[in-house]
């Protein structure tokens, strides 16, 4: 990792913080996919999964006999790990549900209603490794939220991923991904009828196909490569660095920047990321493309170029915690590693990255529910606010709005 002071820090942040979306190129054929499963169902679905899956002659919807006998081979060990991360989350994304009410004033009344979506799709990645905690990440507050029909596709699942699913209580598994997949949970095909909303994190085709499906179906959020920023100023060196190096590992495109006011802190961190990375290729190639440490002038300083930064991750001392403004989601101290968040903590690690934590949280049972507003008004109240519609509808050129309350106030 490379150390960076006064201006060329200031230059690096300049560039990150202007970082979004990272371009994709492959967008002409990701629309080809998405038009032609839209178009051709699941002949063309088939066809790229026998492609680009491994589906052969398999069926595209995992049966419920492999899901059961997936859960038997599970180690125990790994389900009992499972169950204890999945039970954080569940809790978590139980204290996150917003509640309805309602309230009555001079024959007014206002509220909100809390409604699950219809049907959910999960997106698992299958790339190096089978993502276990995504699946747990998309479909528990799914259900916490009581989305009725929750199903899951990932390309190639491996047998603990079919069996931590079962264990979750998920029936409906496609064992396709990329962007047929999310071409089809959109558009709906023969097998695979379409969802109302689509989550998860993928690759580059899959995050293009999100975007060019946006229309057909809600998203969560487009995902890049993963990002992580620390802020510390005495910190310790091994730990700050075993967080780098964990989230540069995700990908060779990820982003890890240390920022702090201690120029010997950074060369120490340096050491130790040199260290940590040295067995880890992916994360060793993701630290030198595009990892950095900047020196900060002061605290302050620190906490503005964070901000600005607006990361997917941030780990922080609790004395900076109330300067943090845009994050995904924040680690306080040395003990909370980001792993935690990653796996069991409890909050969601369906995160903003390219700088869109200036605008958005991360996934959470909110993304599964709709807030849908009432109103109910006596003959009485309508008529009390009745100057106010009727004026500002003429004010804008809409009589039959102000004449459908008229009528109203009219009756006797």
């Amino acid at each position: 990792m490379k150390i960076l002071a006064g201006k060329n820090a200031e230059q690096a942040v300049a560039k990150l913080a202007d970082r979004g979306q990272p371009a994709l190129p492959q967008e002409r054929k990701v629309r080809r996919i998405v038009d032609d499963v839209r178009r051709r169902g699941d002949i063309a679905l088939r066809q790229y999964a026998r492609q680009w899956d491994s589906l052969g002659s398999n069926p595209l919807r995992v049966s419920p006999a492999e899901l059961r006998k997936a859960a038997r081979s599970l180690a125990p060990e790994l389900k009992a790990a499972v169950l204890v991360a999945a039970k954080n989350i569940r809790s978590f994304a139980e204290r996150q549900k917003p509640v309805a009410w309602t309230r009555t004033t001079n024959g007014l009344t206002v509220g909100q209603l809390i409604r699950p979506l219809d049907s959910v799709g999960c997106y698992v990645p299958g790339g190096r490794h089978p993502l276990i905690s995504t699946l747990l990440m998309t479909a528990i507050p799914a259900a916490v939220a009581g989305v009725p029909r929750i199903c899951v596709v990932s390309p190639h699942p491996k047998p603990d991923l079919l069996g931590v699913a079962q264990t979750l209580g998920i029936e409906e598994f496609y064992r396709v991904g990329g962007a047929h997949a999310i071409a089809a949970l959109a558009c709906g095909t023969e097998s695979i009828p379409r969802v109302d909303k689509i989550v998860g994190p993928g690759n580059s085709y899959v995050t293009l196909a999100k975007k060019l499906v946006a229309f057909d179906c809600a998203i969560d959020m487009l995902a890049g490569p993963t990002e992580v920023v620390i802020v510390s100023h005495d910190g310790d060196p091994t730990c700050i660095a075993s967080d780098l190096v964990a989230q540069a590992e995700h990908d060779p495109e990820a982003l890890a920047v240390f920022v702090t006011r201690s120029p010997k802190l950074a060369e120490r961190v340096k050491g130790s990321v040199r260290d940590l990375s040295r067995d880890n290729p992916v994360a060793g190639e993701s630290l030198r493309r595009n990892g950095c440490i900047l020196v900060a002038a002061s605290p302050t300083q620190a906490m503005q170029w964070a901000n600005r930064l607006a990361p997917e991750h941030i780990t922080v001392s609790k004395t900076d915690l109330d300067e943090v403004r845009n994050a995904g989601s924040i680690f306080v101290g040395d003990y909370s590693p980001q792993a935690a968040g990653d796996y069991a903590s409890g909050p969601n690690h369906v995160l903003p990255t390219g700088g869109h934590a200036r605008f958005r949280g991360g996934l959470s049972v909110h993304d599964f529910v709709k807030v849908i507003t009432l109103q109910q008004l006596s003959r009485a109240a309508l008529r009390r606010i009745a100057p106010a519609i009727t004026t500002l509808a003429e004010a804008e050129g809409l009589a039959a709005h102000a004449d459908s309350v008229r009528v109203r106030c009219s009756l006797a």
